[in-house]
C-alpha cells in the first residue's frame, strides 16, 4: 500500500477498496484498517493526507457506532478511529509538519513563524494529539490480561501491532512537547504557563509508566529499541535545564520482521471462517450435502442431477442475495441510529459550549471592570510619581545653579593663583639680577687687590733694586698712594653698596618666602575647594543618575500603563463594537422576521386597523436618534456613550419597525385594493431598507456612511397612509359618521360585484383553456364561489334594509346622522363589519383565481371562505344589536346570514372534493421499489408524519396566539378598555 501511494502520488485506489470493506460489521478488520492507515499517513505519499481529508466524518461516525460497543475491539477501533482523525487534524492545521512527525529545530522554529503566539497554539495542538495516543496505549494495555504472557499469542500482537507506530508518533511529540515549553518559558511570565506545565506533568508520567511496560513485553523487545524517559521531569523554569534534554530515539533493528505481514493471513483466514460459518449454518437448516442429499427428487418428479445443482446454486444465490441485503438494511439502520444520536449529542454540546461561552463573557465582562478599577488607581499613583518626579527636578536645578556658583568661585581662586605665579616669577628674576650685581663687585675687588699686590712688589723690588731712583720712587709712591686712597675710597663705597645690596637681597628673600607661604596657603585652600567641589560633583553626578533611573523607570512605568490602558480601551472597543454588531444582527433578524411572517399564507388571515399606524412616527424619531448618533460618533470608533445610547436605541427600533411591518400589512388586508398596494409595498420597501440599514451597522468599515433617511421616508409614507386610512370614527367628525356607514355600505356591495364579475371571467377563462379533469374541479369550484357571492349579496342588502328599519323607528325627531353620532360605537362597529365582508371578497377572488391557475392551494381558498363566513357572521352581529326581535327584515337578515353559511359550506365541500379529485391522478406506486427501497420510504414517511404533527401543532399554538392577539387589538379599536 505504502509503495502503491508513492507509485500513483495519492491514496485514490486505497480508499476505493477500503469503502467496499464491511468496516462496520467486523471489529478485527476495522482495526486492521486503522493500522494500515495510520502506517500510510506516517510513510505514504503526502497526498494521502489530502485524498484521506474527505473521508474525515464518515471515520467520526464510525467511531462513535463502534463507542457503543463496550467489549472486545469496539472501544479500540473507536479510540485508534479518534487519534487518526487527530491526526489528520493536526496535518491539515500544521501542513509544516510531515507524517512521521520527523523534523529539525530549525524546521521547527518555521513552523512556529517566531511567534509566541503560534508557540502557543502549537503546544497546545501536541498536547492534544499526545493525549489520543496514550489513550490508545491505555486502552490496549487495559484489555490485554498481563498476567499471562499475551505478547506471544496470536491475539495480544494483534491488539498490540499498531503500538509501534504510536510509539513512535509519541516519541517525537514528546520531544517537541519539550522545545517549545523551553521557548515558551523564555518569552512568557510562567504563570500564564502554569496550566501547560500541569498538562506535560501529568502526560510526561502516564507516557514513562507506558515505555517501561512495553520495553518489559516480549513482543516489542524483538521488533522495536523503546527509549525510556529520565527520572525527573524536566525543569521548565530554569532555561539551561535544555542543554540538559535528551531527545528520546526509537531504533527498529534492521533485521526485524515487520509485524504488518499477519494482517494478510488474518484477512484470509477471517474470510475462510466466515464461509465455513455461512456453510455450517447452511446444513444446520438443510441438512448435510454429502450426507443424506436433501435435494434428491429422482423418485419422485425424476429431475436430473444438473438440475439438482443448478437448483442449488440457485438458491444458494438467493440466500446470499437476501443475506447482504438484510445486513446492508441493517447497517443502514444502524449508521443512521448513530448519526441521529451523533447528531442529538452534537446539539448538546454545542448547548452547553453556548452556555459556556455565555458565563465566560460574564465573567470577562466582571473580570474587565475590575482591571478597570485597577487601571484607574494605577493612573492615579502614576499622577502622585509624577509630582515627585517635579520635584526631584526642581531640587536638580537647585544644585546646578549651586554647582555654577563654586564653578565661578573655582575661576576666580585659578585667576589668583595665577597672578600670584606671575608675582613670585618677577621677584625671582630681581633676586637673580642682584646676586650677579653683587659677584661683578666681589670680582672687581678682587682684582684691584690683586694689582695692589703687584704695585707693592714691584715698588719694593724697585726700592731694594734702584737706590738712586729713590725720590722717583717716593713721588710714584706718593701717587700710587693717592691712587690707592682713590681705590681705597672706591672700594668703600662698593662695600657700601654690596650691604645695601644684601639688606635689599635679604628684604626681597623675606618677601618670596611670605609670598611661597601665601601661594602655599592658596595652593591648600584650592586643593580643599577642589575636593569640596569633586565631591559636589560626584553628588550631582549620583543623584543626577538617579533621577534619571527612577525617571525612566517612571516613564517605562507610565508607557506601560498608558500601553495597557491603550489595549484595554481598543478591547473595549472591540468588545463594544461587537455588542453593536450583535444587536444590529439580532434586530436585523427580527426585521427579516417581520418580512417573512408578511409572506406567511397563516397571516393573511390577520386583520387589523389602521390606528395602529401611529407606531411608525415612533419609529421614525428613533430612526432619527439612531441616525444622530450613529453620524456624530462613528469616527470615534463608538466609544462607551455612543454605544451606550445606540443599542436601546437598536432594540427599539427593530421592535417598532417590526411592530410597524406586521400592523401595516394586517392594515392592508381590510383596507381597499390600491391603498392596501401601496401600503404593502411601502412595508416591503421599509423592511428591505431597515435591513440594508442593520447590515451597514454591523459592519466596521461602512458604520461611518450608514444612513437612515430612506427608512425615515418610507416610515413616513406608512404613517401618512396609515393617517388616510384612520378609522373615521378616531378622526371623522360625528355628524359625518352617517355619510361614512352609508359609504362603506356602499363600497362592500361593489367590492362583492367586482368580485362576482371577476369570478365569471375566471370561469369563462377556465373553460376556454382547461380540459377533462381539471375544467370540472375549475368549474365546480368557481360555481360555488359565485353562489357565495350572490348570498352575500343578499346579506348586504338585507343588512341595508335592516339598519334603515333601526335608524327610522329610534332616531325619532332627529335626523339619521344625528343618530349614527350619538351611537357612535355601534356604527363604527357597522363600518369594521362591512370593510371585513368586502376585503374577505376581495382575497377569496384572488385567492380562487391562484388556484384556478394552479399556483394556489385549496387550503387557502377554504380558509378565505372560512373568513367569509366570520365576517358576515360579524356584520349580522352588528345589525341585529339594535334591532327588533320581531322585526321582519331581522327574520330576513338571518335567513341570509343561512344562506351565506350554507354557500360557503358548499365552497369548502367543493374545495375538498377538487383536491381529492385531483390528488387521486397522483397515485402511489410501490410494483418497481425493492424491499430495502420501501423500508427507506416507509422510514422516511413516519419522518414526515412526525414533522408534519409537530409543525401542525405548532401552527394551532400560534393561530391560538394570532386570534388572541386579534381580539386584543380589535378591542383596542373598538375601545373595550375604555368603556370598562
Amino acid at each position: 500500500c505504502i509503495l502503491g501511494t508513492h507509485h500513483e502520488k495519492g491514496a485514490q485506489t486505497f480508499w476505493s477498496v477500503v469503502n467496499r470493506l464491511p468496516l462496520s460489521g467486523n471489529a478485527v478488520l476495522c482495526w486492521k484498517f486503522c493500522h494500515v492507515f495510520h502506517k500510510l499517513l506516517r510513510d505514504g505519499h503526502s497526498n494521502v493526507l489530502k485524498d484521506s481529508v474527505r473521508y474525515k466524518n464518515e471515520l467520526s461516525d464510525m467511531s462513535r457506532m463502534w463507542g457503543h460497543l463496550s467489549e472486545g475491539y469496539g472501544q479500540l477501533c473507536s479510540i485508534y478511529l479518534k487519534l487518526l482523525r487527530t491526526k489528520m487534524e493536526f496535518h491539515t492545521k500544521n501542513p509544516r509538519f510531515p507524517g512521521n512527525l520527523q523534523m529539525s529545530d530549525r524546521q521547527l522554529d518555521e513552523a512556529g513563524e517566531n511567534d509566541v503566539n503560534n508557540f502557543f497554539q502549537l503546544t497546545v495542538e501536541m498536547f492534544d494529539y499526545l493525549e489520543c495516543e496514550l489513550n490508545l496505549f491505555q486502552t490496549v494495555f487495559s484489555s490485554l490480561d498481563m498476567s499471562r504472557s499475551v505478547s506471544v499469542t496470536a491475539a495480544g500482537q494483534c491488539r498490540l501491532a499498531p503500538l509501534i507506530q504510536v510509539i513512535l508518533d509519541c516519541s517525537h511529540l514528546y520531544d517537541y512537547t519539550v522545545k517549545l515549553l523551553f521557548k515558551l518559558h523564555s518569552c512568557l511570565p510562567a504563570d500564564t504557563l502554569q496550566g501547560h506545565r500541569d498538562r506535560f506533568l501529568e502526560q510526561f508520567r502516564k507516557l514513562k509508566d507506558l515505555f517501561y511496560r512495553s520495553s518489559n513485553l516480549q513482543y516489542f523487545k524483538r521488533l522495536i529499541q523503546i527509549p525510556q524517559l529520565p527520572e525527573n521531569p524536566p525543569n521548565f523554569l530554569r532555561a539551561s535545564a535544555l542543554s540538559e534534554h535528551i531527545s528520546p530515539v526509537v531504533v527498529i533493528p534492521a533485521e526485524a520482521s515487520s509485524p504488518d505481514s499477519e494482517p494478510i493471513t488474518d484477512l484470509v483466514e477471517m474470510d475462510t471462517a466466515s464461509q465455513s460459518l455461512f456453510d455450517n449454518k447452511f446444513d444446520d437448516i438443510f441438512g448435510s450435502s454429502f450426507s443424506c442429499d436433501p435435494f434428491n427428487f429422482n423418485s419422485q418428479n425424476g429431475m436430473s442431477k444438473d438440475d439438482k445443482d443448478r437448483l442449488i446454486e440457485r438458491l444458494y444465490g438467493e440466500i446470499a442475495a437476501l443475506k447482504e441485503e438484510l445486513e446492508n438494511f441493517k447497517a443502514e439502520s444502524t449508521r443512521g441510529a448513530v448519526q441521529l444520536r451523533g447528531r442529538a449529542s452534537e446539539l448538546e454540546a454545542e448547548l452547553a459550549e453556548q452556555q459556556h461561552l455565555k458565563q465566560q463573557a460574564q465573567d470577562e465582562s466582571e473580570f474587565l471592570r475590575t482591571e478597570l478599577e485597577e487601571l484607574k488607581k494605577q493612573r492615579e499613583d502614576t499622577e502622585k510619581a509624577q509630582r515627585s518626579l517635579t520635584e526631584i527636578e526642581r531640587r536638580a536645578q537647585a544644585n546646578e545653579q549651586r554647582y555654577s556658583k563654586l564653578k565661578e568661585k573655582y575661576s576666580e581662586l585659578v585667576q589668583n593663583h595665577a597672578d600670584l605665579l606671575r608675582k613670585n616669577a618677577e621677584v625671582t628674576k630681581q633676586i637673580t639680577v642682584a646676586r650677579q650685581a653683587q659677584g661683578d663687585v666681589e670680582r672687581e675687588k678682587k682684582e684691584l687687590e690683586d694689582s695692589f699686590q703687584r704695585v707693592s712688589e714691584q715698588a719694593q723690588r724697585k726700592s731694594q733694586e734702584q737706590a738712586e731712583v729713590l725720590e722717583t720712587l717716593k713721588r710714584e709712591l706718593a701717587a700710587s698712594r693717592q691712587e690707592l686712597q682713590v681705590v681705597q675710597g672706591t672700594l668703600e663705597s662698593s662695600t657700601q653698596a654690596g650691604a645695601e645690596q644684601n639688606t635689599r637681597i635679604a628684604s626681597l628673600e623675606q618677601e618670596r618666602d611670605r609670598l611661597s607661604r601665601a601661594a602655599e596657603q592658596h595652593r591648600d585652600e584650592m586643593a580643599a575647594l577642589q575636593a569640596e567641589l569633586q565631591q559636589l560633583q560626584d553628588m550631582l553626578s549620583h543623584k543626577q543618575e538617579s533621577s534619571r533611573t527612577e525617571l525612566e523607570m517612571l516613564q517605562t512605568q507610565l508607557r506601560d500603563k498608558e500601553s495597557a490602558e491603550r489595549a484595554l480601551q481598543r478591547r473595549r472597543a472591540e468588545e463594544q463594537l461587537s455588542l453593536l454588531q450583535g444587536t444590529a444582527r439580532e434586530a436585523e433578524r427580527m426585521v427579516q422576521h417581520a418580512l417573512a411572517h408578511m409572506e406567511d399564507p397563516a397571516h393573511v388571515s390577520c386583520t387589523g386597523s389602521a390606528g395602529d399606524a401611529p407606531a411608525a412616527p415612533k419609529a421614525g424619531v428613533i430612526m432619527g436618534q439612531v441616525g444622530s448618533t450613529v453620524g456624530a460618533e462613528a469616527c470615534a470608533c463608538c466609544p462607551a456613550t455612543a454605544v451606550g445610547s445606540l443599542l436601546p436605541c437598536l432594540a427599539l427600533f427593530a421592535h417598532l419597525v417590526s411592530d410597524t411591518l406586521l400592523q401595516g400589512s394586517a392594515t392592508s388586508h381590510v383596507a381597499p385594493v390600491e391603498p392596501a398596494d401601496r401600503l404593502l409595498e411601502l412595508c416591503k420597501q421599509c423592511g428591505s431598507e431597515a435591513v440594508s440599514y442593520l447590515s451597514a451597522l454591523q459592519d466596521p468599515g461602512t458604520v461611518a456612511s450608514a444612513d437612515c433617511s430612506l427608512v425615515t421616508a418610507c416610515l413616513g409614507q406608512i404613517s401618512t397612509i396609515g393617517e388616510e386610512l384612520r378609522p373615521r370614527g378616531l378622526d371623522v367628525k360625528q355628524e359625518e359618521l352617517g355619510d361614512l356607514v352609508d359609504k362603506e355600505m356602499a363600497a362592500t356591495a361593489a367590492a362583492i360585484e367586482t368580485a362576482s364579475a371577476r369570478i365569471e371571467e375566471m370561469l369563462s377563462k377556465a373553460r376556454a383553456g382547461d380540459t377533462g379533469v381539471k375544467l370540472e374541479v375549475n368549474e365546480r369550484i368557481l360555481g360555488s364561489c359565485t353562489g357565495l357571492m350572490q348570498a352575500i349579496h343578499v346579506l348586504v342588502l338585507a343588512s341595508k334594509d335592516l339598519q334603515r328599519e333601526i335608524v327610522e323607528s329610534g332616531r325619532g325627531a332627529a335626523s339619521p346622522k344625528e343618530f349614527y353620532a350619538k351611537n357612535s360605537r355601534w356604527t363604527e362597529g357597522l363600518i369594521s363589519a362591512s370593510k371585513a365582508v368586502g376585503w374577505g371578497a376581495t382575497v377569496m377572488v384572488d385567492a380562487a383565481d391562484l388556484v384556478v391557475q394552479g399556483k394556489g392551494t385549496f387550503e387557502e381558498l377554504m380558509v378565505c371562505s372560512r373568513e367569509i363566513a366570520a365576517s358576515t357572521a360579524q356584520l349580522v352581529a352588528a345589525s341585529k344589536v339594535k334591532a327588533d326581535k320581531d322585526s321582519a327584515n331581522l327574520c330576513k337578515l338571518q335567513q341570509a346570514s343561512r344562506g351565506v353559511n350554507q354557500a360557503t359550506a358548499s365552497v369548502v365541500a367543493s374545495t375538498k372534493a377538487g383536491k381529492s379529485q385531483v390528488e387521486e391522478k397522483d397515485s402511489m406506486d410501490f410494483s418497481s421499489m425493492t424491499l430495502t427501497q420501501i423500508k427507506r420510504q416507509e422510514m422516511d414517511s413516519q419522518v414526515r408524519v412526525l414533522e408534519l404533527e409537530n409543525q401542525l401543532q405548532k401552527e394551532r399554538q400560534k393561530l391560538g396566539e394570532l386570534r388572541k392577539k386579534h381580539y386584543e387589538l380589535a378591542g383596542v379599536a373598538e375601545g373595550w378598555e375604555e368603556d370598562g
